[in-house]
């Protein structure tokens, strides 16, 4: 496997951001990723209050509507296959998973017991189409960026994983890095991670003269315009 550009360290620092301000930071450092690589669809935060999560995606697909025409030992051996490629990292992950039903969210994959699985596995929450549950029993600590919460998990079952994967409007790749908190996820391209915290304090510099200039008492259109040309002047 090559050597990535970016250690444990610099995903976990990512962390002290929210999404939106990763993706303005994305604008400076990866302009062509402008409008494209995030989620365009609401998700259901199971915590919203939880901080935000980073780490490399670990991408499947489910459905749940109907059994999935293989043997109970077939399908006990996709769910361990499923379990095995999660833990294969040294590296904090993320759950990126596409529900193939059409309505999405039929029935949960999530849940007790596969949020406290997956976080004992090294996974740090997921991002899914699909829907939850158990919302009050879940894994401390574990966010769930859902599409629905629901009662059942019906059928559901592992179809594949490793492939690329569309949540949302967000295509993902294994490994990619994947930020996410309560307002959605964002692919960050792998060039991009370490460049982003100067990225972000150039945003926030920018910000800061704007801010400031709209909380005064004297604040009308002019100050705006001073406030403007001034933050196009920080570098």
């Amino acid at each position: 496997m090559p050597e990535r550009p970016f250690t444990r360290a610099d995903l976990d620092l990512l962390r002290r951001w929210d999404t939106p301000t990763i993706c303005n930071a994305l604008e400076l450092v990866a302009p062509a990723r402008r409008g494209r690589g995030f989620t365009l669809q609401p998700f259901v935060a199971a915590d919203p209050s939880l901080p935000p999560i980073c780490g490399l995606a670990r991408t499947g697909q489910i459905r749940a509507a109907a059994p999935s025409g293989r043997t109970r030992e077939q399908d006990r051996a996709a769910r361990i296959g499923w379990y095995e490629y999660v833990a294969d990292s040294a590296l904090p992950t993320i759950v990126v998973i596409e529900d193939l039903d059409d309505p999405p969210g039929f029935g949960a994959f999530w849940g007790e017991v596969n949020s406290n699985v997956h976080k004992g596995l090294g996974v740090q929450g997921c991002v899914t189409n699909g829907s939850f549950r158990d919302i009050d029993m879940l894994a401390p600590g574990f966010q769930i960026l859902g599409g629905m919460v629901n009662p059942s998990h019906a059928h559901v079952h592992i179809v594949d994983f490793g492939r690329d994967v569309i949540v949302h409007g967000m295509p993902c790749t294994h490994d990619d890095v994947v930020h996410a908190d309560r307002h959605g996820a964002v692919v960050i391209p792998a060039d991009a991670v370490r460049q982003l915290p100067a990225a972000i304090e150039l945003c926030a510099r920018r910000e800061k003269v704007i801010l400031d200039m709209a909380k005064r008492d004297d604040f009308n259109i002019e100050r705006l315009r001073e406030a403007l040309a001034a933050a196009d002047e920080i570098h």
